[in-house]
């Protein structure tokens, strides 16, 4: 996911800067919003409050599963102001007679459901929905709800920073992980439901708004005002949506495998726009060659000027909160379009899967280019034998803690050591099989540790017990 300047500060000498943000272990409150709100009152058909992550209980919610959104906003920077009408099209799992979205702040003023007038409730973060009629099991239904006001981040300064729809001097910088998408738009706001997307969205003349995908129109808007409508044909969980508008200068082209790649940068980084566009074509053809296949239409990134001090892996466009990304930040996003975004984790204690991965794609990135060996950074690493990672196992991550480093470095020194046992050609037939077996769905730690033992022939409890579940330093 992210990095963060003062975080990562004494990690420079150690190793490379890492894209993401790990913290050091000082956050002592959930990650994800949501908890400790009141749930609804028991109903027999009505869908939980929460889709079943015990760790983070009212995140998402239970009873349907979302197929597609359909995000309509318009944004004016010089007030704040949003206007948003969001469709979406979901299956009920079971009965309902009142289903539940997440919704942080904004005023809603109607919701239907397949047409008809829905009565609705806020609380705190949910906004609770009875259809006039109730639905069956199976039933297919589009849910429309028509909302306005300012949106407000989340503000997390002991672990996350600010994350969600935050706006800037010239327009909003969009990064929503983990549980910053209900800041903007209703939706089923856990990485467990994937959907597709399509977004319009209307600012005014002489902004850009971008969005997961590919542009599909640009047109004119009434008022002196543009809309750029976006879309996203592949599944995508809700913390990866974006929504970045303001002033900002483009490159757009293929990269030489013939992806379609476009780079923005707010002008005030008009010299990072060449490198950006750059090496996002080189590191997206290099990772297709190691993962397998790119998993998306598009690839790129962007350099927004709001200093969020964190990059994100929002799905087909990397952001990049003010600061000019090196490369090993930009390896590290990309692979998450395999590892995170394609294959998705179905629990937020599973982050490892996330952000291991992606920061052992950094060591492969040096090793690619020339730079120090993935096992040489395993053991500069390694020798840091008082590091707090060693207390932290990143096989389970901490609700209070998600982003800790360990989840990063120590879920790296994870793939290493099993690099190591299993051997090079075991191991990346591995990365790609896990790819390949769980492309644009979900998966788990347990189901990579049964995928690593049935290719390799081995029995690897122990080597994961030691690197993802005891909180000490494992021996070499």
């Amino acid at each position: 996911m992210r990095f963060t300047r003062q975080a990562t500060a004494a990690l420079l000498a150690l190793l490379t800067l890492p894209a993401c943000a790990p913290s050091d272990g000082a956050a002592a409150t959930p990650a994800a919003s949501g908890k400790g709100t009141p749930a609804p009152v028991a109903d027999a058909g009505a869908g939980a409050p929460g889709i079943g992550d015990t760790d983070f209980p009212l995140d998402g919610n239970g009873g349907y599963d979302v197929g597609h959104y359909d995000v309509t906003i318009g944004y004016t920077p010089a007030t704040k102001h949003l206007d948003g009408v969001t469709t979406i099209d979901a299956t009920a799992t079971q009965p309902l007679s009142r289903f539940n979205l997440d919704l942080r702040g904004l005023e809603v003023s109607e919701v239907t459901v397949d047409g008809a007038k829905a009565g609705f409730d806020r609380r705190r973060d949910e906004l609770v929905i009875t259809p006039a009629t109730a639905l069956a099991k199976g039933a297919r239904f589009t849910v429309k709800v028509t909302y306005a006001g300012e949106p407000k981040p989340v503000k997390d300064p002991s672990n996350l920073g600010t994350y969600g729809f935050i706006p800037t001097t010239d327009g909003a910088f969009v990064a929503s992980e983990p549980s910053g998408s209900k800041t903007w738009f209703p939706n089923n706001d856990h990485p467990a439901d994937k959907a597709t997307f399509d977004f319009r969205i209307t600012v005014p003349r002489g902004l850009t708004a971008l969005a997961n995908g590919e542009l599909t129109g640009k047109t004119a808007a009434p008022g002196g005002r543009t809309t750029f409508t976006w879309r996203e044909t592949h599944p995508m969980v809700t913390y990866l949506a974006t929504a970045t508008l303001g002033k900002f200068e483009l490159r757009q082209g293929r990269t030489a495998g013939g992806i379609p790649n476009l780079a923005a940068v707010d002008p005030a980084y008009h010299d990072a726009l060449g490198k950006l566009y750059r090496v996002s074509g080189e590191v997206t053809d290099y990772w297709s060659k190691v993962f397998g296949p790119y998993p998306f239409s598009a690839t790129g990134g962007v350099v927004d000027n709001f200093s969020a001090g964190y990059a994100l892996e929002n799905q087909t466009k990397p952001m990049y909160g003010g600061f000019d990304p090196d490369t090993s930040i930009i390896a590290h996003e990309l692979a998450h379009q395999w590892f995170g975004d394609s294959v998705s984790i179905e629990r937020w204690k599973d982050l490892w899967l996330n952000e291991g991965f992606a920061t052992y794609a950094e060591w492969l990135w040096s090793e690619h280019t020339g730079g120090a060996t993935a096992e040489a950074m395993f053991r500069r690493q390694y020798a840091a034998k008082n590091d707090p990672i060693w207390k932290y196992p990143p096989g389970r991550a901490k609700p209070g803690d998600l982003f800790n480093q360990s989840v990063y470095r120590r879920g790296a020194m994870t793939l290493q050591v099993l690099r190591r046992a299993v051997g090079d050609e075991t191991f990346f037939k591995l990365l790609r099989t896990w790819v390949a077996d769980h492309k644009y769905g979900n998966a788990t730690t347990p189901e990579f540790i049964a995928l690593a033992e049935r290719l390799s022939g081995k029995q690897l409890d122990t080597l994961f017990d030691a690197w993802l579940f005891q909180p000490s330093r494992p021996e070499v």
